[in-house]
């Protein structure tokens, strides 16, 4: 639990630094390589052998988690502003439920209820831009969700069939790797050489982003990810959304349309609480 409160306040300045300083003024893609290989570089010194089915879970969770989710990431902040972006993240805990529950081979269509409220609350923040970027945003941010409650829960699932008798740092290269192939293929195949960071605070937030933020974050996150219960985590997902309005709120963006964003906010929640009340019914009949 330490480890996630921890975590939460360090990355409650990250979505303020990319909104601020990166986005649309450094390239998306190579953000995200430059991001992934420093991180990478904490970690593979200290990397150790492992079974081959072993590395190659930890490295399709890596690809997912952090190289597909930085894509999408990244890109919500051309099309959103940063607390439409953070609110939009709210519904992390949704599917960090639904994955475990289909891991554990139960479902409920009564999630597509709470799914609908959840486009309706982010319709609320940005009514007069439904249906152009607003949209795409939304959705752009809710591939980003999928892919990191994927990743987290993923990681817990493996390390508890699996157990292993390294400590999880001379295993948690193989997730960086993952992820750096992702982000290299996706610069080549995407980037734009023209517009690299070009000021000493660009580069300064990369390496902030890439050593700190995802190098020791992630980490850490999916370590205390594995020492609590799916709930736990569930909700500790949603801590990042309070955390990082206070400090964009607060420092960058005092002119936002605070009722807005209060009344689709409070939307969200409501769908978030019918998700987790009908979740708690399906693992209580379960029983």
């Amino acid at each position: 639990m330490v480890y996630l409160v921890g975590i939460t306040c360090l990355w409650a300045f990250s979505f303020s630094l990319i909104g601020v300083y990166l986005a649309g003024q450094v390239d998306s893609y190579f953000a995200v390589l430059t991001r992934v290989f420093l991180a990478a570089l904490v970690f593979l010194p200290m990397l150790r052998r492992i079974p081959v089915h072993l590395a190659t879970k930890f490295m399709a969770l890596g690809a997912v988690q952090l190289g597909l989710m930085y894509i999408f990431y990244y890109k919500s902040f051309l099309l959103l502003s940063v607390p439409e972006v953070l609110v939009f993240t709210i519904l992390t805990p949704v599917y960090v439920t639904l994955i475990y529950d289909l891991m554990q081979g139960r479902f409920s269509y009564r999630y597509l209820v709470s799914a609908v409220m959840a486009v309706i609350g982010a319709a609320i923040i940005r009514y007069n831009a439904v249906g152009s970027e607003v949209l795409l945003g939304f959705l752009v941010v809710q591939g980003a969700n999928l892919c990191f409650a994927l990743g987290q829960v993923g990681y817990k699932v493996v390390l508890e069939r699996n157990k292993l008798d390294l400590p999880q740092r001379a295993v948690f290269g193989y997730f960086y790797l993952g992820a750096l192939i992702v982000a290299g293929c996706s610069w080549m195949i995407f980037g734009n050489p023209g517009k690299l960071p070009v000021t000493t605070t660009q580069w300064g937030i990369l390496v902030y982003l890439g050593i700190v933020a995802s190098g020791l974050g992630y980490f850490l996150w999916n370590k205390g990810a594995t020492m609590v219960d799916a709930g736990v985590l569930a909700i500790m997902n949603n801590a990042l959304v309070p955390a990082g309005l206070m400090v964009n709120l607060l420092i960058w963006n005092r002119e936002a349309d605070l009722l807005r964003l209060s009344l689709g906010g409070g939307v969200l929640l409501l769908s978030l609480f019918f998700h987790k009340y009908w979740a708690n019914r399906n693992i209580s009949r379960a029983f």
